[in-house]
C-alpha cells in the first residue's frame, strides 16, 4: 500500500477585500503519495500559489482538514511549521527566495546545514545545474535563469521529503529547462522524493505522474485532450 504524504479534504481559503472576501479555494481535496510527482495547472489567479503556501504552512486554511507527513498542519504552532520548512519541505518560489547578502555557495551551504546536513558536497549541486561559475556571486548578480537554478540547487541540497515548486522552469530557456527537468525527476526517482509542481509548462506537466487542474477553487483530473 502506498504511503500518503499529503491528505487534504474540503480545504477552503478566502482573502479579505473591503467589506467582503474573495473565495479562492473551496471544497479542495488532494491526496499525494510518497515518491510521486504531481503537476497542478490552471489559469493565473486560480489559487495555485495559495495552495502551495497552505501545504508549506505559510498560510492556514479557513476550513477543512489538512495532514502533511502524518501531522495535522492546522494544529501546529508557528515554530513547528517553521521546523518542517527547514528540514522536510523545500519550497521553490518563482523569485528564487535566495538570501541577498549571501553568495550563491553560502546560500547553498546555509540551506543544507539548516536542514541538519553537513556542508560536504553542497557545491556539487551547482555543478550539476551548470552554474558552478556563479558560486561566489550574489543573487542580484545573476540572471533570472541562474537564480532559478541556484534556488533549485538549494532545494535539492536540503534532501527534503517534499518539494513544492512554483513554476520551476519559468525563467529558463528550452535547453536549461530540459536539463533542470531531467535533474529534478532523476532526484525524485533516486531519493523517493515527493513533488507538487505548479506550472504552465505542459511539457513539464506531462512528465509528472499525475496532472490536476485547479478550477473554481477545487482540483480535478486534467483533460489530456489536444485542446487542453
Amino acid at each position: 500500500m502506498r504511503e500518503i504524504l499529503i491528505q487534504a479534504e474540503a480545504i477552503a481559503k478566502s482573502y479579505p477585500s473591503g467589506r467582503e472576501s474573495i473565495r479562492v479555494l473551496h471544497g479542495l481535496d488532494l491526496t499525494l503519495y510518497r515518491g510521486e510527482a504531481v503537476a497542478v495547472v490552471g489559469p493565473s489567479g486560480s489559487g495555485k500559489s495559495t495552495l502551495l503556501n497552505l501545504l508549506n504552512g505559510l498560510l492556514r486554511p479557513d476550513g477543512g482538514r489538512l495532514q502533511l507527513l502524518g501531522v495535522d498542519l492546522t494544529q501546529l504552532r508557528e515554530r513547528d511549521l517553521a521546523d518542517l520548512r527547514r528540514r522536510r519541505i523545500a519550497t521553490l518560489f518563482q523569485d528564487g527566495n535566495l538570501i541577498p547578502t549571501l553568495s550563491v555557495a553560502r546560500n547553498l551551504v546555509f540551506r543544507r546545514t539548516l536542514a541538519g546536513h553537513d556542508s560536504a558536497g553542497a557545491k556539487a549541486w551547482l555543478e550539476a545545474l551548470d552554474i558552478a561559475a556563479t558560486a561566489d556571486r550574489y543573487p542580484d548578480q545573476l540572471s533570472g535563469g541562474q537564480r532559478q537554478r541556484a534556488a533549485l540547487a538549494c532545494a535539492l541540497a536540503m534532501e527534503p521529503e517534499l518539494i513544492l515548486a512554483d513554476e520551476p522552469t519559468g525563467s529558463l530557456d528550452i535547453h536549461n529547462a530540459e536539463r533542470v527537468m531531467q535533474l529534478f525527476f532523476d532526484r525524485i526517482g533516486a531519493r523517493g522524493l515527493t513533488a507538487l509542481v505548479v506550472t504552465h509548462n505542459l511539457h513539464l506537466a506531462r512528465r509528472c505522474d499525475r496532472v490536476l487542474e485547479l478550477v473554481d477553487g477545487a482540483l480535478q483530473p486534467w483533460d489530456w485532450s489536444p485542446s487542453s
